[in-house]
């Protein structure tokens, strides 16, 4: 297994993938390529700069921290509601795609079997599938929902760069396998609540850890339509390390 190494982390996951046909999955997935490319083409981060994992009805994204958190925020706010807006008002409606998105932070390593482990990992999937990001969703008019984890507030959102109202945000405590851990919603009215998050007045809480467990993306790991992760990939996380950057 390689050393764990710092990177962002940023996942997207289609809503209701499982209930569209063969040929309307394969049309979803091309299009979550095309919007998840040029969303990051919008944040000027470079292929070179990022690793992906394909689960089939959503990409994780693994980024270089030298890339620019403000702007991916920013851009993740702005182009991918426009990019969604843009391609779905020429498509059925069932055909559409909306989005639930997670932005986080935190350390990864590859196994033996080229598969993604780490505990900041397995919490970043933890938000992606909580309730609230998929109540917000359904709640909204919007084809897309942004989480970010607590981390990436303190870190950056609350600091209003150029671009991100930290208003915008509200703060929700995530009940998961691990035990409870914060959030921060875009978008939803800080009176919302859904099935295991609360709103929470506290305006700017410490960072909260995950629990041990890990989550491993392992090498040709299937989605629901057959994406893979193909076992012959081989993923460089130490080119950029060995000079020192973390």
């Amino acid at each position: 297994m390689t050393d764990p190494l710092y990177r962002t982390i940023l996942l997207f996951d289609i809503e209701q993938f499982g209930s569209r046909d063969d040929v309307e999955q394969a049309f979803l997935r091309r299009l979550l390529y095309e919007v998840v490319d040029a969303t990051l083409l919008a944040a000027d981060i470079d292929e070179s700069a990022r690793l992906r994992a394909d689960r089939g009805d959503s990409v994780m994204e693994l980024i270089d921290v030298q890339a620019s958190v403000p702007a991916l925020v920013k851009t993740l706010l702005t182009e991918v509601p426009a990019l969604l807006h843009s391609k779905n008002r020429l498509i059925a409606s069932s055909a559409q795609m909306r989005l639930r998105m997670v932005l986080s932070s935190g350390y990864v390593a590859i196994d033996e079997l080229d598969g993604w482990v780490g505990s900041d990992l397995n919490h970043a999937v933890r938000l992606l599938n909580s309730d609230p990001l998929r109540d917000a969703l359904k709640q909204r008019d919007d084809h897309s929902v942004l989480c970010v984890s607590d981390g990436i507030y303190t870190g950056v959102v609350r600091h209003g760069p150029l671009g991100v109202r930290p208003d915008d945000f509200r703060r929700v405590t995530v009940e998961t396998k691990e035990g409870p851990t914060v959030a921060w919603l875009h978008g939803v009215p800080e009176a919302s609540t859904s099935r295991n998050a609360t709103a929470d007045s506290a305006p700017f809480p410490g960072p909260v850890t995950s629990g041990p467990t890990t989550t491993s993306v392992q090498g040709d790991q299937y989605g629901v339509s057959g994406g893979t992760v193909h076992g012959d990939q081989r993923f460089d996380f130490t080119r950029r390390d060995r000079d020192g950057h973390r």
